[in-house]
């Protein structure tokens, strides 16, 4: 049992000193002005190869990340777009279909009055069915007719 806390504490122990030695190295290195001069050089490198590439894809005429880039966005704006679009066709179908249902409506009402004419034609056979229901209306039930300056 003393052996798994003495060997817990050497792995502890060894595990943190190998982290102090390479912190402390790192820390040399990126101090010591040789290694910070070549990463420096590294990088620049770096920045003119990836516009050396640009430049030779553009000669080839093919696609830079940059421009995969830009037209990526430009894809999903034309994407939102559309559904916008989208959505102003689906309110749209929705108001015609309410225009229909007015129609039927419309429809409907027509019905009603072909209803009232009958009706109206049937309310004059009875008046005339009438015993003295054709005889004319008295002049004092009659309406009277204003006349307009």
């Amino acid at each position: 049992m003393t052996e798994d806390i003495d060997g817990e504490g050497l792995r502890e122990r060894l595990t943190r000193q190998s982290e102090d030695a390479l912190g402390r190295l790192a820390q040399d290195l990126l101090e010591n002005p040789l290694v910070n001069g070549a990463i420096s050089r590294a990088f620049e490198a770096r920045e003119k190869a990836a516009q050396a590439q640009e430049v030779a894809f553009g000669a080839l005429n093919i696609p830079s990340a940059a421009d995969l880039e830009r037209l990526t966005r430009r894809v999903r704006s034309v994407s939102q777009r559309l559904e916008g679009i989208e959505d102003g066709v689906d309110r749209l179908d929705e108001r015609l279909a309410g225009l229909t249902a007015s129609t039927a409506i419309e429809q409907r009402l027509d019905a009603v009055e072909k209803q009232l004419g009958a009706l109206v034609r049937e309310l004059g056979a009875l008046r005339d069915a009438l015993p003295g229901g054709s005889q004319p209306v008295p002049s004092s039930q009659e309406r009277m007719k204003v006349a307009t300056s």
